[in-house]
């Protein structure tokens, strides 16, 4: 697939400092279409689908809602925290701008966790983006499918 200007636009929008401090693609020199298919490929051969993540995560973080602030437990699975701070980020591929809220979830059974933001919800669910290798935001599709209990992960 060819970096159509959209893509090589976001890629420049994804540098360290243009939107956030430290960018979105970490030490990975990939392009984003790139990082794309290969996470894509990835929760394919999972048995997974991107759209099973992102309905958890949207779920988890509608039920952690509900504890205003203050970790609760979400189906006697995970304990969910969701915190917000001041202001929006722009989606770096320029459709849309996201409150700065962060949902921190901890599977109770293996203590892994993994943090997100509204932003981090799109770019998976629009653009497939999960970030690049060393993203300090990065969610890696295999951690989340196995964090999430959403698909077989035996062996992740």
């Amino acid at each position: 697939m060819k970096m159509t200007p959209e893509f090589q636009k976001a890629q420049e929008n994804m540098k360290p400092g243009i939107i956030t401090a430290e960018g979105f693609l970490g030490n990975d020199d990939r392009n984003i279409l790139d990082i794309i298919i290969d996470d894509e490929e990835m929760i394919s051969n999972l048995n997974c689908s991107i759209e099973k993540i992102v309905e958890r995560l949207k779920y988890l973080k509608k039920h952690g809602e509900k504890g205003m602030g203050e970790p609760i437990t979400v189906d006697k699975k995970w304990e969910v925290q969701v915190g917000e701070a001041r202001g929006h980020l722009p989606c770096p591929f320029e459709d849309g701008f996201f409150r700065k809220v962060v949902t921190k979830v901890i599977n109770l059974n293996t203590k892994e966790s993994i943090i997100y933001s509204d932003l981090s919800i799109h770019l998976i669910e629009k653009h497939h983006f999960f970030q690049g290798k060393g993203s300090p935001f990065r969610l890696e599709p295999a951690k989340l499918i196995k964090i999430l209990e959403i698909c077989p992960f035996e062996g992740i």
